[in-house]
């Protein structure tokens, strides 16, 4: 831990949040084109920069100190607080197309469109990023070797074998991953299914192009019960006892404090993620209107927003040879399950609608990488000893 006291920086988060939230979207607002497009980039670069990666951080190194005291996974925890941009995102989008649904049907659609793009599409760069960790990781297993997680450039950091790791994941943890994503590949077909069969919008010609779906209330509700399910039967930890305390050391900031202090960092932080990705909506509503860019690739842009936080835990605990992959794969499983709980809340609050190509597009996706991820982790467990 390089910080003395963490609570310093979690105040900064905050101010840095707040700061974007409450001053730069008003001057975003200001009809001045030169001030709306300073405000757009200062809201991603300090939102992005500052305020994600300082929280994934901290989300990370509390992570394994909870585990150790509640017995829970550790990707279970890590995915409540690294999920909770992509759910505040899609949240945030439905609310602002539920303000306006009386006043303005065309920006209500197109908000929900982007709570749906943004929910699903952060799934894509989640499972994507993941399955890229594993195969760099299983190329370093088969080489008996190190080797850089973005060739040829080394910001990326280097992954090593598996055999010259301090501890290594337990078969259990790649077990429940491969469970969880078994999971969430049923869910993401069930709910494609859902919006195809029972969620077409035939009241909108006119006002937007092309077929547009919806993912009903019913289905939201379903979808929510199943989620939690999900979450609480996969909810305790599969690491053998014995690694625990190899790897306690490396939060010795931590592992400290009492648990009540824990929880209050990651109370504060979630709330600096909250003002952060609201920000980041309302700059994305804006800068589609600025671009003309279809607002489901709004959508799918801010999707990669929201998971920025999961996609640097899973790197961090890719290149940490400490036994952390393993939380960072059940992570990933368990973050995705939590974005699906995310769109449910969004869909039982009656704001997620997607056109048709970009509903096939997303979900196959989603659906493909899935699969490369499971195939990843299968290939990961046969070079564990």
């Amino acid at each position: 831990m390089r910080n003395k006291n963490q609570i310093i920086n979690i105040a900064i988060y905050l101010v840095l949040a707040a700061l974007l939230r409450y001053e730069l979207v008003a001057v975003m607002a200001m009809d001045v084109l030169f001030l709306k497009v300073i405000s757009i980039f200062l809201i991603f670069g300090i939102g992005i920069v500052f305020v994600f990666r300082g929280t994934a951080n901290i989300i990370e190194e509390t992570t394994e100190v909870l585990k150790d005291r509640t017995g829970l996974a550790g990707g279970f925890l890590q995915s409540f607080g690294t999920a909770f941009p992509d759910m505040i995102i899609g949240v945030t989008a439905a609310i602002l197309s539920l303000s306006v649904r009386e006043s303005d049907i065309a920006r209500s659609i197109n908000l929900a469109i982007i709570a749906a793009a943004a929910t699903f599409g952060s799934n894509i760069y989640n499972i994507m990023h993941a399955g890229w960790c594993l195969y760099r990781q299983n190329l370093s297993n088969h080489l008996d070797r190190a080797i850089l997680m973005f060739p040829p450039f080394k910001w990326g950091g280097k992954l090593t074998p598996l055999n010259q790791h301090a501890a290594k994941p337990s078969k259990q943890e790649m077990d429940a991953a491969v469970d969880i994503l078994s999971v969430l590949t049923l869910l993401t077909a069930a709910v494609a299914i859902f919006m195809v069969i029972f969620g077409q919008v035939k009241s909108l010609s006119g006002v937007i192009a092309g077929d547009v779906y919806e993912l009903t209330r019913p289905v939201g509700i379903l979808l929510f019960v199943l989620c939690v399910g999900t979450l609480y039967y996969f909810r305790k930890d599969e690491r053998p006892q014995s690694l625990e305390k190899e790897i306690i050391a490396e939060e010795k900031y931590y592992a400290k404090q009492r648990t009540t202090r824990i929880w209050f960092d990651l109370v504060l932080s979630g709330l600096a993620i909250l003002w952060a990705a609201e920000s980041m909506v309302r700059a994305m509503e804006v800068f589609a209107h600025l671009t003309h860019l279809p607002y489901v690739m709004t959508g799918i842009l801010a999707g990669i927003i929201g998971c920025f936080g999961e996609m640097m835990v899973v790197h961090n605990f890719s290149v940490n040879p400490k036994g952390r992959i393993g939380d960072a794969i059940v992570g990933v499983a368990m973050d995705n399950i939590v974005t699906t709980l995310g769109a449910a809340i969004v869909a039982v609050m009656g704001g997620i609608f997607l056109g048709g190509n970009s509903l096939i597009v997303i979900f196959m996706i989603i659906l493909a990488g899935n699969t490369i991820l499971i195939q990843q982790i299968s290939r990961l467990k046969n070079g564990i000893k």
